[in-house]
């Protein structure tokens, strides 16, 4: 058995208690990147090493160093169902059939319906949309919905970012007379329900270059409709005297949804998200202008704009407001009803951080009860299901372990309507679909890193026991583990905002392609001090001369920020985190974004 790599800088253990290693080989440039040849060699050198460090091999670093849909794009028909889809599609739009998008209410559901809606009105079709209610519905396509629109004169209905699991309502559907394309990527089980066609590259039967596609969101797989479909339609002379439809202009939607629905953000995924980013910053789309408007960015959005300034606008519609108001705003024509949606969600996100706040104070009082738990299962009456996710994705941060937040009593039966969030190396999706075929759910599904469950009260116990006998090891494993990826090591001179922007070349950065990670020191903390109610926010100088500044968020209760506030007394240490430009002062200045730090001596 091969033996793990060494820990570095001579870290065994930080104040976060991980090891700390090389993500790939070892960078410590020191205080201005180490060897000659000026900043244009190092940011050669440091993107091919962030590159290598990312899994990309030598010989494919070019196309992966300006990733585009020309390099990465997959034919479309290689996905099983996809032609049949396309073909579907294609025929409604020459017939002017009645077509309506059925989408989930998260961002990955508005994004893949308004990417679609908008390619059907360019190519001359009205076509109508469907967001379920979360409160009253639930997740997932609705057989009496799917009815109900049959009867209002729709004969294909798509649904999108759902129906991969929807057996009962696409039998209802079915025995109506409608056709349903189902366009999704969540798991699948080895029977799937009754579709026209099921275009989804996490089919169990799918081909190997299709399942390689298994990260994409379901804004992805529209995307790659909406390819199949404009082809078929040049197929058949459509365009003849007409212009095709800017596929392109639409990536903003595919970005927006990739990153907000946390994809790994490799191959296609990172081609979609790079290019998606230049259409946002040309601010063409009404309702996307008027979401970065409301989002108070004053520069064209990043990457992690999308997920922590755009995304959750839209998902407060989804969670606490009502469920159209996302596809609302990204399919307008209107910029004064623009403005208005985009205040709205704004509104409504403020709503939903108190709320959450509220659920995440009465979550983290039940810890003390889990601490033997493989999987961290909570349970509360009176939670409001809209923000169980991201309570869940804050207790999986705080413990380390897989979360699931269970709001109960949260449908007329007296169910509970659970969210969960994994760590790497567990695959909650597969456990929670699993846990439904044993009969310990009444519905449940998702994918490796997030889930969605309803269970009933008398279950609780039950699952959260089975639960911790399948994911036990995988967890158990996972968290041994543990270490902290490092890409450079450099003293406080070398962080530069020039150095900044030669990491960010290397993007964008999201789940499955991580940002960098710098080591910087050895330093002593000038001031450390609390900013808001747990932010710790650091001075430090080193031995060089340079000095920089540094903030811990979400951190003074814990080991690290105590560490930080009380303990330094002069000593020396290294600071490890994301490092960042900050434009306030009068002229842009590096700081890091803590994530760890560890004591010399």
């Amino acid at each position: 058995m091969a033996s793990a790599p060494a820990s570095i800088l001579g870290i065994d253990r930080s104040l976060s208690g991980k090891i700390w290693r090389w993500r790939g080989g070892n960078m410590d440039v020191g205080a201005v990147g180490g060897g000659g040849g000026g900043m244009a060699t190092l940011e050669h050198d440091l993107v091919t090493q962030l590159l290598l460090a990312r899994g990309v091999p030598h010989d494919d670093l070019e196309r992966h160093r300006n990733p585009s849909l020309r390099a990465f794009l997959p034919d479309p028909s290689e996905f099983r169902d996809m032609d049949a889809a396309a073909e579907r599609l294609a025929q409604a739009v020459l017939t002017q059939e009645q077509v309506t998008i059925y989408g989930d209410y998260d961002v990955d559901g508005a994004t893949s319906a308004a990417l679609l809606i908008r390619l059907l009105r360019d190519l001359g079709h009205a076509a109508r949309y469907y967001i379920p209610d979360r409160l009253l519905e639930g997740y997932g396509p609705s057989g009496e919905a799917l009815v109900r629109l049959a009867e209002e004169g729709s004969s294909l209905i798509v649904t999108v970012d759902c129906g991969a699991m929807a057996f009962e309502a696409l039998d209802m559907a079915h025995a109506a007379g409608v056709d349903v394309v189902v366009v999704d990527h969540h798991k699948c089980a080895a029977e799937l329900p009754r579709a026209m066609a099921l275009v989804n590259p996490n089919r169990l039967d799918e081909s190997d270059l299709a399942a390689g596609f298994g990260h994409l969101a379901a804004v992805g797989v529209a995307f790659l409709l909406g390819v199949a479909t404009v082809r078929v339609l040049r197929q058949r002379g459509f365009f003849e005297g007409k212009r095709e439809p800017d596929l392109f202009a639409l990536l903003d939607l595919v970005a927006l949804g990739t990153v907000a629905d946390v994809a790994q953000l490799h191959g296609l995924n990172r081609a979609f998200v790079a290019q998606g980013l230049k259409v946002m910053a040309k601010r063409e789309g009404i309702g996307m202008a008027a979401l970065i408007d409301a989002s108070r960015l004053s520069r064209a959005p990043s990457c992690s704009d999308l997920g922590f300034a755009l995304g959750p606008r839209i998902n407060a519609g989804g969670r606490v407001g009502e469920s159209t108001l996302g596809v609302r705003l990204l399919t307008t024509e209107d910029p004064d009803e623009a403005r208005d949606i985009a205040a709205q969600l704004s509104g409504l996100n403020e709503e939903r951080r108190a709320i959450e706040a509220a659920v995440q104070e009465e979550a983290e009082a039940q810890l003390a009860t889990q601490h033997n738990r493989a999987v961290v299962t909570l349970a509360g009456a009176g939670w409001h299901p809209g923000v169980i996710g991201i309570v869940a994705g804050r207790i999986k941060e705080k413990t380390g372990k897989p979360a699931l937040v269970i709001a109960l009593d949260a449908d007329e039966h007296g169910n509970g309507k659970g969210s969960g969030r994994s760590i790497s190396g567990v695959d909650l999706g597969a456990a929670i679909i699993a846990a439904r075929e044993a009969g310990l759910l009444i519905a449940g599904g998702g994918h490796a890193m997030a889930a969605g469950l309803t269970v009933a009260p008398g279950q609780l116990d039950a699952l959260a026991d089975w639960l911790d006998a399948r994911l036990g090891a995988d967890v158990a494993a996972a968290m041994a583990g543990q270490s902290l990826p490092l890409d450079l090591a450099l003293a406080p001179g070398g962080l530069t905002p020039s150095l900044v922007e030669a990491m960010d070349s290397a993007g964008p950065y999201g789940m499955g392609w991580p940002g960098p990670r710098v080591a910087v020191g050895p330093v002593r903390l000038v001031k450390a001090d609390l900013v808001g109610t747990d932010h710790v926010r650091l001075i430090a100088r080193g031995e060089d001369g340079g000095s920089f500044k540094a903030i811990a968020f979400r951190a003074a209760s814990t080991d690290l920020g105590q560490a930080l506030l009380h303990g330094s007394q002069g000593r020396r240490l290294w600071l490890a985190g994301r490092a960042k430009i900050d434009d306030w002062a009068s002229r842009p200045q590096a700081e890091l974004h803590l994530d760890d730090a560890a004591w010399i001596d």
